[in-house]
This record gives C-alpha cells, structure tokens and sequence, in this order.
C-alpha cells in the first residue's frame, strides 16, 4: 500500500476511534459527503490513466494495467468502458447485441 493511502486510511479510522459520539457522526457525515463527489473525480483520474495507457503505440495490454494498478484485468476493461460499482449500469447482454447489430 502507498504511503499517502496509508496516510488516509489512517486518519479514517481516526474519525471512527473519536470519543464523542455526536461528533463521531459529524465527522463521519462530512466525510461521506466529501467522498461522493470526490469518488466521481477519482474514477475519472483512474479512467484517463487507463484510456492514455491503452492510447499508447502498441496499446499497453490490459494485463500489465491491471499488475500496475493492482486490480484484476475484468476491472481493468470496467475501468475503460466507463463502469462502475458492482455491475450496476453495465448494459444486459441482450441490450449489448442490440446495439452492435
């Protein structure tokens, strides 16, 4: 794990050792909010260092990606079709025909 994440995670569990309760919510309700747009932002930085690495002559393969990146080659195809989550807006396999025929 990089340092700088290691840096967040610690100050994650930061919040959740807080004493007081009601400002353990509070602090916990700002993160959270900060974190859904801030999520959006990182997945896009992800995406574009994927997109530039595929962009390159040849292409980087997608399995030297996924080894840089440190996730699997199916997140890595996620990550540059644009997908998110757990398969939530991946389109049916019968829309994908649909579309391509």
């Amino acid at each position: 794990m990089t340092e700088e994440a290691q840096r967040v995670i610690d100050a994650m569990n930061a919040v959740e050792a807080m004493p007081d309760p009601t400002e353990r919510a509070k602090a916990i309700g700002e993160v959270m909010a900060d974190q859904a747009e801030r999520g959006k932002r990182w997945r896009e930085l992800r995406r574009k260092v994927v997109l530039d690495m595929r962009a390159q002559t040849p292409p980087v393969p997608y399995r030297k990606i996924a080894s840089a990146l440190g996730v699997s080659l199916a997140t890595v195809q996620d990550i540059e079709r644009g997908y998110t989550g757990s398969g939530r807006n991946r389109p049916r396999a019968k829309d994908a025909e649909a579309s391509d025929g």
